[in-house]
Formats: C-alpha cells, structure tokens, sequence
C-alpha cells in the first residue's frame, strides 16, 4: 500500500478573491508545503538564536566581528557570482508595493529596478498577498493594465527593453501567514511570498532574459542568510532549473548584520548579488539591541541622524568595501521625499538634499541607490550618470583607504544631537498616521511628504520607548514619561480629527491605531516587531 498523500495547505479565515486560483494551484500550494516542512523547524531555531544573541548583548551592552568566521573574512580569494546581464547595472532603484498601478508605475518609471514589495511597504491582507501575486504574472504576460476610478487616466506597460528589472521582497522571518497553514500551523510568510512568486515566474522569468532576484530584509545573521541558500538551492532542483539562476540581495538593516557582511555574501555566493543600506530598520535595530545599554546608546530625533553621522558613515562605508572585495554591489539608502503637486520651494528644497545625498553615495563608491517616486528617478541617475558614465557599477574601487574598527558601528554618542520635544510630537504624530493607514491595508503611506513605511513606524516607537525608559529630558525642560506620551497622542487624535473632520475620522481606524501606537511604546515588554500584535488587528 502506498503512503498517503501529504496534507495540502489548509486556506483558512480567508474570503475568496477574483483570481486567486491562478496563484493558489495545487502545484504551488504542494511547493510551498514542501518548503514549510523543510526550512520552517530552521526558520524556528534561528528566530530562538535572536533572542539568545540579543540577550548576550543586554549582558555585554558591545558587538564585535564574530572570532568563529575569521577564516571567511581574511581568505582573499573567494568572491559572489558574476551578475547576470539584467543586474548588472543598477544605478537607480525604485521602490513600492504590488499594487496594480504601482506595478506599471513602477516597470516604466526609468529606474533600472523595481523592488516589488511584500514587506515594509505592503500591509500583509491576504488580498494584498494575492493580487500583489497576480499583478506580477499580469505583469510578465503584459496583460496588466489599470483605469483609475477617480481620475480616469488609465496606465500601460512600455515596450519591453524600457522597463526595470524585478527584485522582490518576501516578507521578514518573524511574519507568519496566518491564512496558509500546514495541519493547524501558519506559513511563515516568507515562504508564501518567495515560494508562489518563485514556483509562477522563475521559467517566465529565464524565457524574458532575467531571472528569479530577490531582496533578502531583515537578516540577522550569516546562518540566516544560509537557510535562505539552502532554500533556493532546494527550489531550483523542484522546478528543474539551473543552480545559480537565482540571485539575492541582502538589506543589512540591523546591527548584528553589520558585524557579518562577508559571512552573508559568503554563505549566498554562489546566489549573491549585493547589500544594501537600509536606514530606519537598521536605526530601530541599535534601539532594540541596546535599548538598556544606557545613555551613550539613546539616539536623537530620527531625522537628525543622517547618513553622515560617524556611526553611520562607517557602517555605509564598510557596506562598501566588503561588497566590492568581494565582486557584489553595493546598494545605498532611500530618498524617501514625496514631491508636493502644490509647492515648489518645498521641492526644490528637498530635490537639493536627495541630489547631495545621491551624489555622496555615487562619490564613496555604491552602484546605486533607492527612490520612493518616480520624479526622484532622473535626480538619482544624474548622480550615478556623473560618476559611472557609461559603466554599468564601479566595483572595481576597492576602497582600500577604508579602516571600520567594530566599536565604531555603535559609537552612537559621536553625535551631538539630543533628543528633543519636537521630535517626540513628530514620533507620535508620524507613527499614529502610519499604523492608521496599515490596520487599513496600506504599507507606503505619504506623510508630510515623505514616504513612510513599516520600518517608520518601528523607529518612532522605538524612540518613544527608549527616551522614556532612559528618563531623557527635553530641551524645554519635561521628561521623557508614559504620561507625556500619553497627553501628545492625545492631542495628535484631536488635531487629527479636526484636520480631517468627524466622518472621515469615524471611518478611519484612528482610535485603534493610538491605542497600539502607544501599547508597544509604553510596554516595559519590548515587542520585538510592531508588525505582530499589528498583524493580530490586521481584517
């Protein structure tokens, strides 16, 4: 008698969807099982090793290079795979969510890639990961196309050889997906992202001349980014196709990934493509590493730690180095200003500081570097034009001259600034906005005109909890309390609804997205991710 069939995956809680078939095939479901029961016990250990390591680093309150891979950082003769041709020059790279619109958007924006976002920038519905999915076949097939229903302007796909390169980015290790489960347990939402994505398009993919490509967020460690090899490796043999044909680029937004760039690069290098600099995440991850480190770990406000600070200056510059060492590029940071339709100084202004910023990176060596909208395209290209000209990267500028000692990745209190009033009213007011928005379905929200997505709200938070807990006093003289917190939300609610009037606040989720703004603020529990209880309120 032969063995039962295994248990397909369960669709649970989950209203049908115009479509969902086309992506939810038994093929792709059998995939994403196989792939949960391989790789998710791992997945498991390594989100447990987290929390030894940021336990050692409550403990010890320093980071160091690790002494158990020293023999991968000094051997000189290893390097990541060549970039496949479509990958090779990425000089400006857009960023957004799956939307249908910001799909076409984004494919003819000029930039040279489209991040295709499952995560920060994409409120995990499931009909956000559904239609996110089909969007991209559409997108491949060229049978996508969108009418807006306010405005009546429709959007198209442009010729083939114009549009950006896919990289997509399945959601974070921590994230389950509630509605796909295997005998009553979640799917790591990771999987469900990477495994319908890959199991669609990797064929469609190396039939356009491109490939499955990947951003990897949220990595914390070498072995993390191992299980993600082992798992492309698995995925390339079940469909059958080359070994090599997928390639990952790796965000190093958190600390302890800092101190283990080489070993990530040497654990994908045979799938390897690059690191990127990350900013908020990687802000929120000293917070929530070192958040009883004392006061030489308490930051200032966040827009006051720029990319210029010491401490982020070497963690950028090193990002540099490691990559081009090893023959992968080095991606720099978000412009995450949203041009104003209704006042040009407050764009020319802000158009001067994406332009000084793009122009640093190109000058200290990154291939390219993220935008937010589309108008900040030709900004960003301008920068990487007058550097690379007709060169497609500058890995070849080893940046030898750079020296990163490893207290200086956590030399936070190299910066002058201080926490300030202002900016716990800007942390409030921004991270109310943001959770308001995601409990409704919205990852990349404009607020005062920028660009925010999950990493924003985890930083305003984040900055809440550790002035408050550090007893931090503002330059007009109050203390950083729960009480104060209490009494700026509050009055941001009223402001809020006044702005907006009583229906639209009503209709909105503005109450509730107080209420957990200031639940994983004032907690003396430190939630790991606001996207988990978030996702628990997330219809």
């Amino acid at each position: 008698m032969s063995a039962p069939a295994p248990s397909p995956l369960a669709i649970v809680d989950a209203e049908p969807l115009p479509r969902q078939d086309e992506v939810l095939t038994d093929a792709a479901l059998a995939f994403v099982a196989e792939l949960h029961r391989q790789f998710t016990p791992r997945r498991d250990e390594l989100l447990a090793r987290r929390g030894e390591r940021r336990a050692e680093i409550a403990r010890t309150s320093t980071l160091d290079f690790l002494p158990e891979t020293e023999a991968v950082r000094v051997d000189d003769t290893w390097k990541v795979a060549p970039a496949p041709a479509a990958l090779d020059d990425r000089r400006v790279e857009i960023t957004g969510p799956t939307d249908r619109k910001m799909t076409i958007n984004a494919l003819n924006s000029g930039a040279k890639v489209w991040l295709a976002d499952f995560e920060d920038a994409s409120a995990p519905t499931w009909e956000n990961v559904i239609t996110g999915q089909l969007n991209l076949i559409d997108a491949y097939n060229r049978t996508i196309d969108f009418t807006d229903p306010k405005s009546g302007k429709s959007y198209a796909l442009k010729p083939a050889d114009e549009l950006a390169t896919v990289v997509t980015r399945p959601r974070g290790w921590h994230l389950d997906e509630r509605h796909l489960q295997l005998d009553g347990t979640p799917v790591p939402g990771a999987l469900v992202d990477f495994g319908l994505y890959f199991f669609h398009n990797a064929q469609r993919l190396i039939d356009l001349g491109k490939g499955p490509y990947f951003y990897l967020p949220k990595t914390e460690s070498h072995l993390e980014a191992r299980l993600w090899n082992d798992i492309f490796v698995f995925a390339q043999d079940y469909v059958g196709i080359p070994q090599g044909t997928v390639r990952a680029t790796v965000l190093i937004e958190t600390i302890t990934a800092a101190y283990e760039m080489e070993e990530i690069l040497y654990e994908l290098r045979d799938h390897a493509s690059g690191l990127n600099a990350g900013r908020w995440d990687y802000l929120f991850s000293i917070v929530k590493n070192f958040r009883d480190g004392g006061a030489k770990f308490v930051l200032p406000d966040r827009n006051l730690v720029t990319m210029t600070a010491p401490f982020m200056r070497a963690y950028t510059e090193l990002l540099v180095r490691t990559c081009h060492k090893r023959g992968a590029h080095a991606i720099g940071g978000m412009a995450a200003f949203i041009p104003s339709r209704r006042d040009a100084e407050v764009n020319k202004v802000a158009f001067e500081k994406v332009r000084a910023d793009k122009d640093r990176e190109a000058n200290d060596g990154f291939d390219g570097s993220w935008v937010a909208h589309p108008d900040l395209v030709p900004i960003a290209m301008a920068s990487f034009d007058a550097v690379l000209g007709d060169k497609p990267n500058q890995k070849e500028r080893l940046r030898e001259d750079v020296s990163v000692a490893a207290g200086d990745l956590i030399a936070i209190d190299t910066l002058d600034a201080k926490p300030s009033y202002d900016g716990l009213r800007n942390a409030v007011a921004v991270g109310i906005r943001y959770i308001e928005a995601w409990l409704r379905g919205m990852g990349a929200v404009a607020i005062f005109n920028l660009m925010e997505d999950a990493a924003t709200a985890e930083i305003s938070r984040s900055q809440i909890w550790q002035w408050i807990n550090a007893d931090v006093v503002f330059e007009n003289g109050e203390h950083a309390t729960a009480d104060l917190a209490r009494k700026v939300a509050a009055e941001e609610l009223v402001a809020i609804r006044a702005e907006i009037g009583d229906e639209a606040f009503e209709a909105g989720k503005w109450q509730q997205a107080h209420d957990l703004l200031l639940q994983v603020s004032l907690d003396q529990d430190y939630a790991d991710f606001l996207t988990l209880p978030a996702y628990e309120q997330l219809r």
